[in-house]
């Protein structure tokens, strides 16, 4: 390597290298007056062309005009070139100048430096009759033709060989730790030792040295071993010393010219290569005899350099621009993973396939409020914790890696196995939640050129760094690390970022959005109820008070409220019904009459076309007609004895059915003062869930709605297919049953239980046990012999499974009873057996009981 490290208290000193020396000359002001000036100068051009300076010391020739040394047609074109400079590290550079007019020519290089400027000649050693762009051209296309980054820099090392003469030519890339590896070399064939792949320590190229790369793009020593030219003065008259970053001949450090004597170099040449203001490594030349290479050609290899770095970049730009394209299609690919509405954690092992195909690892977790889902290699949740609180740590809402966790958090040391290297990708606004993937340890054994342990110590030139004095290869295993995540790999990450981020936030409103529809549906179905269970209750009263003024007997009263009752519940059934069919419209009528009118049931006509209603619009309508029902029972024409309905349905306009309820006959109709939930249902469900139109008016004879439902949810019941009116069978006589034996009743209701007790009791069954819990039953079944059973299928936290299957293993015949109708999935569970609905009236518990008794 050839390093330019100066150290702060080595004088500034220069070294001819088979040039001419450096002189400082002019002042920014007037150009007119000498500076300082090299010894070199002195005794090479003043004692030949500049006879009155002749005899004179270095300090007697400072302040003497410019044109003391330089003719003035020189100055005159010098002051022009360095007129046109446009920045302040700006080089002007002259190739071929016939500077004193005598024929000998001269590459020139001058730049301003503070209040001074620097101007370097150096003996032109070839003639002029060359094209250095000629030459640089076609290699420039060589090296553009390879496919990778290894592919242009093994091309680039071979073409800057070829161009510069030097025995071997490396490339050299910075790590991200300052340290650098031989990634590219170019040298003759019979040359057996090699640096490639070699690894060398930060120390190697200080701090310094790196700056000094970033702003003197080219250095060359075209001799180890050349004698060094000082300045006189070293100071300028301000006191300040001398600038000579941009200088291309200054001396070097006698600690690094040591260096290279140690590893047999005479000559060296380092041409930084420069990507977006920042140092990305180095052409590292070397040549074991002395050689110099002119202005012009070095020129024309900082071009070469340039174009290289230039296809670096390019490249990159490319890799970056087809990151964001993958980027884009993993976004794309996740948000149509993630449509179904799955959350996070349910989507995962598709997310993280996704990423799999961007950013390659050996494990990969969601961390997700509490919840920890992997896949791959990971490590125990516990250690994830630590790591989780070690990232609440970092910089928040941005992706952290390291491919050496130990060193950031050494108590994760006992999990290298798992986690040497991780990349965080954090998906929520507050340091929490986060997806990871990790990658395992992977023992790397890195080949130094030295120790990089032993950067400083004690030699020749004091505590320095010392120049190494063998150059034998020493390996160091490399423990506790992951393969490193590349710079492709941290956009990507940073994309997916900034996708998972969405997704969240997404699925966040869209649960903040469906909480509040649930809520908003829980407090119209509580409102709902509520209004249903006052309304139930009012209805029984009233049932109970019209049918004890029109029963002359208690069991005519009792028999009347019991159909009631039973009518009520199966309308309610009506509604509830998943049976994924149409449904009669009539159906839906005469449910909801059945409960209110017996032998008056010719009070309400239906006139028109018969249809049937789809199931997505049977539960709305039959809930409009059941409050037009109540409505009109409790204050309207069916309140009254002489009391009429029609109900008519014909064709409308516009692709609708129109269904029009008309009173007639009722009291006075006047509009209520408050509108109440069941007004509100009657005129905002169908235009609300159906799309339809509805209204209504309060004539004073009577009230008279009107609705609109679209087509697509009738369809017209043809005439073969109306069915015959049912005749309802009569009540079982149940006088005239006759039970015995000992029955059993699970029920937790304790009501219902005493009714079904007496209802047995009438049948002549002789003792009737009760249990409300499962537990009880079982009890009762252990000391009692039982003839039959009727088990309520819900008790409260429990069912009453356990006590079906013991019956049914005694063989003991049971009934089951459940208000969720015969279609409740919990009936599965449990054995064959008849089915009741509640609430169950005398009819219809005797006739399962009596049925049940016939086939035992």
């Amino acid at each position: 390597m050839n390093e330019t490290y100066i150290p702060t208290d080595t004088p500034v000193d220069l070294t001819n290298c088979d040039r001419e020396p450096i002189h400082i000359l002019g002042n920014v002001q007037s150009f007119g007056s000498l500076v300082a000036i090299s010894a070199d100068w002195i005794v090479q051009h003043a004692s030949k062309n500049c006879g009155q300076v002749l005899g004179l010391e270095a300090e007697e020739m400072i302040g003497l005009p410019l044109k003391t040394f330089l003719p003035a047609q020189t100055i005159e074109r010098l002051r022009q070139r360095l007129g046109a400079n446009s920045h302040e590290n700006a080089v002007m550079r002259l190739f071929g100048m016939d500077v004193f007019g005598d024929g000998r020519l001269y590459d020139i290089s001058a730049h301003q430096s503070n209040l001074s400027f620097i101007l370097e000649f150096e003996a032109k050693s070839r003639g002029a009759q060359h094209d250095e762009l000629a030459i640089v051209t076609p290699m420039m296309r060589r090296v553009a033709a390879e496919k990778d980054l290894l592919g242009v820099s093994q091309a680039a090392a071979r073409q800057l060989r070829e161009l510069a003469g030097f025995d071997r030519v490396m490339v050299y890339q910075f790590g991200p730790e300052g340290d650098g590896t031989v990634i590219a070399e170019a040298k003759a064939e019979t040359d057996t030792e090699t640096y490639l792949g070699l690894h060398f320590p930060a120390s190697d190229i200080p701090r310094q040295a790196r700056e000094l790369y970033k702003r003197n793009h080219l250095r060359l020593i075209a001799d180890v071993d050349d004698d060094v030219s000082p300045i006189y003065p070293q100071f300028s008259p301000e006191g300040e010393p001398l600038d000579l970053s941009l200088a291309v001949t200054r001396a070097v450090s006698p600690i690094h010219l040591e260096y290279l004597r140690n590893m047999k170099v005479r000559a060296s040449m380092s041409v930084s290569i420069i990507i977006r203001g920042e140092l990305w490594g180095l052409f590292a030349c070397h040549h074991r005899e002395p050689l110099y290479v002119d202005y012009e050609r070095r020129t024309a290899i900082e071009l070469l350099a340039q174009f290289y770095a230039y296809e670096l970049e390019r490249r990159e730009a490319r890799e970056v621009s087809e990151t964001i394209g993958r980027a884009q299609k993993l976004h794309d690919r996740l948000m149509m993973s993630l449509s179904s509405g799955d959350d996070l954690a349910t989507g995962f092992r598709g997310i993280a396939k996704e990423i799999g195909k961007v950013i390659p690892y050996d494990g990969i977790a969601l961390y997700l409020g509490d919840r920890y889902v992997t896949i791959g290699v990971t490590p125990e949740k516990e250690d994830f914790q630590t790591i989780v609180r070690f990232l609440n740590t970092a910089a928040a809402s941005r992706v952290y890696a390291t491919d050496h966790l130990v060193a950031r958090l050494p108590s994760m040391a006992h999990a290298v196995d798992s986690s040497a290297g991780i990349l965080a990708i954090p998906i929520s606004r507050l340091p929490r939640d986060y997806i990871v993937l990790f990658r395992t340890e992977v023992a790397r054994q890195v080949t130094w050129a030295g120790n990089p342990h032993k950067p400083v110590e004690v030699g020749s030139f004091g505590a320095r760094l010392t120049p190494r004095k063998s150059f034998e290869v020493w390996k160091e295993d490399v423990a506790n690390r992951s393969a490193s995540w590349s710079p492709t790999s941290l956009r990507a990450a940073e994309a997916i970022r900034v996708t998972l981020l969405e997704v969240v936030l997404k699925l966040s409103d869209e649960m903040n959005i469906e909480r509040k529809r649930a809520q908003d549906q829980q407090e119209l179905l509580i409102a709902e109820l509520n209004h249903r269970v006052r309304n139930v209750l009012g209805l029984i009263r009233s049932l109970v008070a019209q049918s004890r003024k029109s029963s002359r007997t208690i069991d005519e009263f009792s028999s009347a409220i019991d159909g009631r009752i039973q009518a009520l519940a199966k309308a309610h059934d009506q509604l509830t019904e998943t049976e994924w069919s149409p449904i009669a419209f009539a159906d839906v009528v005469n449910i909801e009459l059945k409960a209110y009118l017996n032998e008056d049931r010719e009070r309400v006509s239906i006139l028109g076309t018969p249809i049937k209603l789809a199931p997505e619009a049977f539960s709305t309508i039959a809930l409009v007609f059941h409050e037009l029902v109540t409505n009109s029972v409790k204050y309207g024409a069916l309140s009254a004895p002489h009391g009429r309905v029609t109900v008519e349905v014909d064709k409308a306009e516009g692709g609708m059915v129109r269904i029009a309820w008309s009173e007639t006959g009722g009291p006075a109709v006047k509009p209520p003062e408050r509108r109440g939930f069941g007004t509100t249902i009657i005129e905002k469900s169908i235009p609300f869930e159906l799309k339809g139109r509805a209204s209504m008016q309060f004539a004073l004879m009577g009230l008279q709605a009107e609705f609109h439902i679209p087509e697509r949810f009738v369809t017209e019941i043809k005439a073969h297919e109306v069915p015959a009116v049912p005749v309802e069978a009569p009540a079982p006589a149940h006088a005239s049953a006759s039970l015995s034996g000992t029955a059993l009743i699970v029920e937790d209701n304790m009501i219902i239980a005493m009714d079904a007790s007496d209802i047995l009791e009438d049948l002549g069954v002789d003792n009737v046990h009760t249990a409300s819990t499962v537990a009880e039953a079982l009890r009762i079944i252990e000391s009692h012999q039982h003839s039959f059973a009727v088990l309520d299928v819900h008790l409260g936290a429990e069912t009453s499974l356990p006590v079906a299957q013991v019956l049914r293993s005694k063989n003991v015949p049971f009934i089951l009873a459940s208000g969720y109708g015969s279609q409740s999935e919990s009936l599965a569970k449990f054995p064959s057996a008849t089915i009741v609905s509640k609430p169950f009236t005398a009819e219809s518990l005797t006739s399962a009981v009596m049925g049940l008794w016939k086939s035992g």
